[in-house]
């Protein structure tokens, strides 16, 4: 993630002891007794990275609970995001004087069944993948992009989006990516200046999907 994020941006990514590190009381009691193993490692590679993104800041290593959405809840004056998949984790924080937001996200390089694809992409953004080049699973890309919208998103408005609430627009050539907001989204949102344009990086390899972006200031 650190090559796709400002240097304004802390980022860490979980090595092979951080799925199993330990977690402050108050991020333990944000997990179920009942939560399965993989929800539990994943939440702790998070927690993990988290603490040594802040670090980075020069802050302190503050626990990062969760809302009941199961947002993260960064320190006072910090903003930030987490993301996980299968064997893979990373957290990035930024100083909120500098950054208004930030989201990323890690998926896994696959192909996703026809169902998904049209939970996903509007028909405009399909008719734009059908001309890109072959041996990536743009659709991957696209869904990516969009959580990492949502991500930014959801700290600075409070709600969430939809799927179709954002139009995304690859670049393959330079590995980047513009989304445009529903207009709809925009107008009913809860504060004066939501974001109606996000732009971000993504790179995709053999394994991974990556993206993230960031929301500077006003």
């Amino acid at each position: 993630m650190r090559d796709l994020l400002p240097a304004a941006v802390a980022v860490a990514v979980a090595g092979p002891d951080d799925w199993a590190g330990d977690l402050h009381p108050t991020e333990l009691a944000c997990l179920s007794g009942r939560a399965v193993p993989g929800r539990r490692r994943d939440f702790t590679a998070g927690r993990v990275c988290a603490r040594r993104a802040l670090a980075a800041l020069g802050l302190p290593a503050a626990p990062v609970p969760a809302a009941p959405d199961r947002s993260p809840v960064w320190p006072a004056g910090v903003v930030g995001a987490i993301t996980h998949t299968d064997g893979y984790c990373a957290a990035a924080a930024a100083r909120s004087g500098e950054i208004r937001s930030v989201g990323m996200d890690a998926e896994r390089h696959r192909e996703l069944n026809p169902g998904v694809r049209r939970m996903i992409c509007l028909p405009e953004e399909e008719a734009e993948l059908a001309g890109m080049p072959a041996g990536v699973s743009w659709p991957a890309v696209v869904f990516s992009a969009k959580e990492t919208v949502y991500k930014l998103w959801h700290p600075v408005v409070g709600t969430w989006l939809d799927f179709h609430d954002a139009r995304v627009t690859l670049d393959p050539d330079a590995g980047t990516f513009i989304a445009r907001i529903a207009p709809a989204r925009r107008y009913t949102a809860p504060v004066a200046d939501p974001p109606a344009l996000v732009t971000g990086r993504f790179t995709v390899d053999a394994d991974l999907v990556r993206t993230a972006a960031v929301l500077p200031l006003p």
